[in-house]
């Protein structure tokens, strides 16, 4: 029995087939913990987007807003057939609906001044804002013939002023708008809506300001978070958008206009102008309004570098780290004969794993770069000490110190050039096939013994 255990553990010692078993079996089992170590990004990266939501609802989520919209009620009358009874005839009688006109403004302007901030609560951090939203623009003088209304249905001293918003809990004043030279104040109307209805009691004098265009204006304090957007209900819609936030996202159905778009690290500046031909609906309708918000436009205020998303994608390439390292150990010990038991192979391996533990644990407290470089430092010193214990000289963990200095450093520029990062990433491959090839071109790999 001795001497079965003599032989295998001889065999383990001087057989490049059972050193490269060992080795793909390690390999293996590393991936249980590099598992772990990725389950546990996903769960801090939940975590975060739990905590964001939570200040986010605070203080007020994103904004969206429509308006402002003109409702005026008017009569429709049905015919409904009625046997009489008494008389032995059929009647007609007339039954009376209500419906609803809206109209939209001919020219709407909005000016949005956005004093943006990152908001933290420990480590976490979300985007909000404080904004100041100035509205004006005028409504057309209001004929409705072309839409087969008689004037005697429209019930004029019925009509009222609607703004509609995504974010009732970020307004900050009481809205008051201007109808030449009255004052009407908007009020919140329960719905069920994803867009929620400010609305201005009944215009007793509206009557009066039919036939002529009328112009409005009002502002809007808001706190917003992540993004602040607008539907173009105008006729012709111009929007300029002001902000210290230096990393803008343009998002929706309209872009800036070219040439006005002025992104510093001070923030940004950008202007929209659209018209009714650029878009797919009318100025006017009847009965209901219709769900305009894939018509939207603006800006998502993003943070810029997101530290979990960038480790999860660091993560991704730990099989290929942990392969590469265990691959130049295994060389080593095929070229200088010295004899690396299993166990030091796991704990190498288990040294690599570590890496994205402290990755995770350092970005969460400062930046991307800065976390890499100390685990990144602390794993190759670690690893480049213990080989020196290994292989007993200075020129072997000198080479693998360059090697992992040089895989990690690879790794760094491909998480940081991700556009190219397939392109870098198959060239840095092939490279390191090549050199690997290059290395291990004159093993005597027929020697068994």
């Amino acid at each position: 029995m001795e001497k079965q255990k003599g032989k295998f553990g001889n065999w383990l010692k001087t057989s490049i087939s059972a050193r490269m078993l060992v080795v793909g079996i390690l390999l293996l089992v590393l991936l249980i913990p590099l598992s772990f170590v990725k389950d546990l990004i996903v769960e801090r990266s939940q975590r975060q987007s739990e905590v964001i939501k939570e200040i986010n609802g605070k203080w007020g989520n994103e904004v969206l807003f429509s308006g402002p919209i003109l409702k005026i009620p008017y009569s429709i009358y049905d015919e409904k057939e009625k046997y009489d009874a008494e008389t032995k005839k059929t009647i007609t009688e007339l039954i009376e609906h209500q419906s609803y006109i809206y109209v939209f403004p001919d020219e709407l302007n909005i000016d949005a001044k956005v004093d943006s901030k990152p908001l933290e609560r420990g480590i976490y951090k979300s985007v909000v804002f404080s904004s100041v939203l100035s509205f004006d623009g005028k409504f057309p003088s209001l004929d409705f013939s072309k839409q087969d209304i008689k004037p005697g249905n429209i019930q004029w001293n019925k009509a009222t002023l609607l703004v509609q918003t995504t974010n009732l809990k970020g307004i900050k004043n009481e809205i008051e708008v201007s109808l030449i030279s009255n004052k009407f104040q908007l009020l919140p109307k329960y719905n069920n809506e994803f867009l929620k209805t400010l609305s201005s009691d009944p215009i007793a004098s509206f009557e009066e300001l039919k036939d002529h265009a009328i112009p409005f204006n009002f502002k809007m304090n808001v706190n917003g978070s992540e993004s602040i957007k607008f539907i173009p209900v105008g006729k012709m819609t111009t929007t300029k958008m002001t902000s210290n936030w230096s990393s803008p996202s343009f998002d929706g159905n309209f872009l800036p206009e070219d040439g006005s778009r002025k992104i510093t690290k001070n923030g940004f500046e950008a202007n929209w102008k659209i018209l009714q031909t650029n878009r797919q609906f009318e100025q006017i309708f009847l009965g209901q309004l219709p769900d305009l918000k894939k018509f939207s436009y603006g800006t998502n205020l993003i943070i810029p570098v997101d530290e979990y998303q960038k480790s999860e994608r660091t993560a991704k390439y730990g099989f290929l780290v942990i392969g590469l390292t265990l691959l130049v150990f295994l060389l080593i010990q095929i070229v200088s004969k010295i004899y690396i038991h299993p166990f030091q192979y796991l704990m190498i391996g288990l040294a690599l794993v570590m890496f994205y533990t402290l990755l995770i644990s350092i970005s969460e407290h400062g930046t991307y770069f800065k976390a890499y470089l100390i685990a990144g430092s602390s794993v190759i010193s670690l690893i480049g000490f213990y080989s020196k214990y290994i292989f007993k000289q200075l020129k072997f963990p000198l080479l693998i110190t360059i090697s992992l200095t040089a895989i990690y450093s690879f790794i760094y520029v491909i998480i940081q050039l991700e556009n190219y990062a397939l392109l870098i990433g198959s060239i840095g491959l092939f490279l390191i096939l090549a050199t690997i090839m290059f290395a291990s071109r004159k093993i005597d790999w027929d020697n068994e013994s």
